[in-house]
């Protein structure tokens, strides 16, 4: 078990004028269950990287002090376990199995416990594989599964998890918090940040309110914190549960199509689909994790080539995979699921220029455009910030604010609601309604079923993902 104790903890990233979290006193008993709520970019993943003791000295400021058991959080690493946003940031190894009992091999666990305890935790996380699958062939859902998996095997007094669902089928999803259930009994304490908060709320005791820049907005039982400031925090972009969107279809039927897919396939990782997004429409790909609906938007997007069938887009006899990169940006804006596989630059404000000026847009107009981008998703205040330092949410608008930035025709996204909060949510989604409402098409591969439901003029569910042979969970 774990005690954690903050007391005046803050913390600023190198480079950025506001604290990402300050003023925090905090703490957080043995055995205790907290759901960690705030708006996005309130510092609840870097709280969380605090407590796991993985901010650089060198890469910010701090202030205050943190201790877990007495100790700071460098020196009791090995009584904590943290989940990342980005599962891919913590798979080290080529095997799966390899992957999970990595930390065992480098805690000194008994070499006759590691495997059984690989076996117990990967079959406790729902992952469908033998344990020779390959890492680099997951999807973003399964390697979540298999990260979990990772961070279970060390067994530890402090489970840190954030958004552990955010890239799950609502099954698999189910199924991780059920494994969080039954590995977090009296003797581990548990922090998690999560944007499904009804879902998440049976897993915890206690809801902790982040004030961003500073500080605890609200901290008590969940029923005693969203009966006294449910409506408050909702107004504040808090997710709370009950939360309904008004729907937000196409007042007109979808024109011509902009990108058509006819028996495409790609071996190993996406069966033949046959898929056209019309100008004027939101199409919705949904699924089960490891169908294939990330590869489906890399092809959708002329990042992938296609090992059999076609994709044919705007008319052009090329297929959109080889076109000249000037010409695709200018056509087809792609968000990919982990934002920061795009970025390219140490500025925000740069990001966004990058496309424009590539486009030979004049500097004035390229000013207007990165100024209007700014405003519109909420980045004003990390123009100049880098894009590695943003939270999960902000990452993930400053991934979609680029791929506007060129005006492109057709937006392919990638789980484009990752990590907002409640205000964040609604403009992303009354901004991609615009962009339909103006002619442009787009496609989001989405687990989001308010998204959804708000939004989607369409909707195409792939089907599931190959059948490997039956999982091996002995050593091979």
């Amino acid at each position: 078990m774990s005690d954690v104790q903050l007391r005046g903890f803050g913390w600023r990233h190198a480079g950025r004028r506001a604290w990402a979290v300050r003023g925090l006193d905090l703490e957080v008993r043995h055995g205790e269950r907290v759901l960690l709520l705030g708006p996005s970019g309130a510092g609840k993943s870097t709280l969380l990287a605090a407590l796991a003791g993985l901010l650089p000295e060198d890469s910010g400021e701090s202030e205050g002090t943190i201790r877990i058991d007495g100790l700071e959080p460098r020196k009791a690493r090995e009584r904590v376990g943290i989940l990342f946003q980005d599962p891919q940031t913590q798979i080290v190894m080529a095997r799966s199995g390899d992957d999970v009992a990595f930390g065992p091999e480098n805690r000194g666990v008994p070499a006759g416990e590691i495997w059984p305890r690989v076996s117990d935790v990967l079959d406790r996380v729902g992952f469908p594989y033998p344990i020779n699958r390959p890492t680099s062939a997951l999807s973003g859902g399964e390697a979540q599964r298999l990260a979990l998996a990772g961070v279970l095997a060390l067994r530890p007094g402090l489970l840190l998890l954030d958004e552990p669902t955010a890239n799950l089928d609502p099954p698999g999803a189910a199924l991780i918090r059920e494994a969080v259930g039954r590995a977090t009994g009296p003797e581990t304490t548990l922090i998690i940040v999560e944007h499904r908060v009804a879902e998440a709320l049976p897993l915890v005791d206690r809801v902790v309110v982040l004030e961003p820049g500073g500080g605890v907005r609200a901290d008590g039982a969940p029923e005693v914190i969203f009966a006294a400031y449910g409506d408050k925090l909702a107004d504040e972009g808090v997710w709370v549960p009950g939360f309904h969107a008004p729907p937000l279809k196409a007042g007109s039927k979808a024109r011509n199509d902009v990108v058509r897919a006819t028996c495409a396939a790609v071996t190993g990782r996406l069966r033949p689909v046959s898929i056209a997004v019309g100008a004027g429409e939101v199409l919705a790909v949904t699924g089960p994790n490891g169908a294939g609906k990330s590869t489906l938007a890399l092809l959708l997007g002329g990042l992938l080539a296609p090992t059999s069938g076609r994709v044919e887009a705007f008319g052009d006899r090329r297929p959109p995979h080889r076109w000249r990169a000037t010409t695709l940006a200018g056509r087809i804006g792609s968000v990919f699921q982990n934002p920061e596989h795009q970025f390219v630059t140490s500025r925000v404000r740069d990001e966004l220029a990058l496309g424009p000026r590539r486009a030979r847009r004049s500097p004035a107009e390229v000013d207007r455009i990165v100024t209007e981008l700014l405003g519109r998703l909420r980045l004003d205040r990390l123009a100049d910030a880098n894009p590695y330092t943003l939270s999960g949410g902000e990452a993930r608008r400053l991934s979609v604010a680029t791929a506007l930035a060129t005006a492109p025709r057709l937006l392919v996204l990638d789980e484009p609601t990752f990590g907002q909060d409640r205000r964040t949510w609604r403009e992303l989604v009354d901004l991609l309604a615009g962009l339909r409402d103006e002619g442009h098409g787009i496609v989001a591969v989405t687990h989001d079923d308010a998204f959804v439901r708000t939004l989607a003029d369409r909707t195409v569910p792939l089907g599931s993902p190959e059948p490997d042979p039956l999982p091996r969970r002995s050593r091979p």
